[in-house]
């Protein structure tokens, strides 16, 4: 591990906002001091709690808390060095309603008590087409999900694979959710809402090299069982690790 990235650790270990709980340190028990109290305990209000799960950089962590002082925001992602550029920034901006949680997305569910998130954006994730359960917004997910998501909780994924957003689609006609709001344009859409100002570095980068943001928004309501889209959808032609590094 080089130097910079120590450094960023070491410094990240200081930071009041961010709270680390990675898989293989997780402790018996450990998680369950934050489980159903990050409002009271964190941010010391009774607001709604947003998720980004996947943050990266924190760019859209720290821009939704700028735009919805009413929302506590929390960025979960594994890689420290990472979420280090985004709690440092929230900090010198002091933002009270960003937090950052460094863990595996994968046990999300560990840290959030039932009905106690409101919110779940999903920005431009790994669409993972090889691996239907490792996609966010595939009903393995959905199941996590439902776990810590207050009924009808909304979920929103903004993406440039047309991939995602397709099997997304299809994921949620087959298990009946509603859809408050679908885009494969979004940017040339009729859509009006804040988040139309909060562009990322890399969004700004596919949208200027003619790639459009796809967004979804839909609500999550409780089902018993979930089904899987059994549909044949077209791989994009490119991956998004090959423009970035988040």
């Amino acid at each position: 591990m080089g130097k910079n990235k120590l450094a960023k650790f070491a410094e990240m270990e200081t930071f009041p906002n961010v709270y680390q709980f990675p898989a293989k340190n997780m402790e018996t028990g450990i998680q369950n001091e934050l489980k159903g109290n990050w409002a009271k305990q964190v941010f010391h209000n009774d607001n709604p709690i947003v998720l980004e799960l996947g943050c990266g950089k924190g760019e859209y962590t720290v821009g939704l808390a700028q735009l919805y002082p009413d929302k506590n925001f929390i960025g979960i992602d594994i890689k420290g060095a990472r979420i280090w550029s985004g709690a440092k920034q929230a900090l010198a901006m002091n933002l009270n309603n960003a937090a950052f949680l460094r863990t595996n997305i994968e046990i999300t569910d560990l840290f959030f008590a039932e009905n106690e998130v409101s919110e779940i954006w999903l920005t431009f994730p790994d669409p993972q087409m090889k691996k239907v359960n490792k996609r966010l917004t595939s009903t393995n997910f959905m199941r996590r999900y439902q776990r810590f998501l207050k009924p009808e909780g909304i979920i929103h994924l903004k993406t440039d694979s047309n991939f995602m957003f397709t099997y997304t689609c299809e994921m949620v006609k087959a298990n009946r959710y509603p859809v408050l709001f679908c885009s494969d344009d979004l940017y040339h859409s009729d859509y009006a809402d804040n988040i139309l100002s909060l562009k990322t570095f890399y969004e700004q980068l596919w949208l200027s090299r003619g790639l459009n943001i796809k967004y979804i928004k839909f609500a999550l309501e409780p089902r018993d069982t979930l089904i899987e889209p059994d549909v044949e959808i077209e791989r994009d032609n490119y991956t998004s690790k090959q423009e970035k590094i988040r």
